[in-house]
């Protein structure tokens, strides 16, 4: 039996205009709460250790060698450092630079030196305004 002989069937639609208001709102909710950050990266070389050695006696001119042992202390060029501070790390590049306007800052890290003694070494360049930085590696045996 079919009650509704005059009608007929409307056809479903469907409406977006309900969805897409809803689907702006939590983009400007997003947009709205979403922080923002900027982190100061520091570009750096990575040394590869390789097999072929490095004449330990060369004459390096425009270098200062720190050294950071397991401990965290520090020496620049075979002088300890008395403070593990940046500021006196910074004052103790500075003397060793000895009026040389880049020199080449040269770190010999421990292997189980802290991260944070190796950039408190870093950081305390920066601050001295010397950019050229490179890491000593030993040679794998292979």
């Amino acid at each position: 039996m079919n009650f509704q002989r005059g009608r007929q069937k409307e056809e479903p639609e469907i409406n977006l205009v309900p969805m897409i208001d809803v689907l702006l709102v939590i983009l400007i909710f997003l947009v709205v709460t979403t922080t923002y950050s900027k982190f100061a990266e520091l570009e750096i070389n990575l040394p590869q250790a390789g097999a072929e050695e490095v004449d330990k006696n060369a004459n390096k001119p425009n270098s200062i060698d720190i050294t950071v042992n397991a401990l965290g202390d520090y020496t620049v060029n075979l002088v300890a450092v008395k403070s593990s501070s940046i500021e006196s790390l910074r004052n103790a590049l500075i003397a060793a630079a000895d009026n040389h306007s880049e020199p080449l800052i040269i770190i010999n890290a421990d292997a189980k030196a802290t991260h944070q003694s190796v950039v408190t070494v870093m950081e305390a360049a920066r601050l001295a305004g010397y950019n050229k930085i490179t890491f000593t590696t030993e040679a794998s045996n292979e």
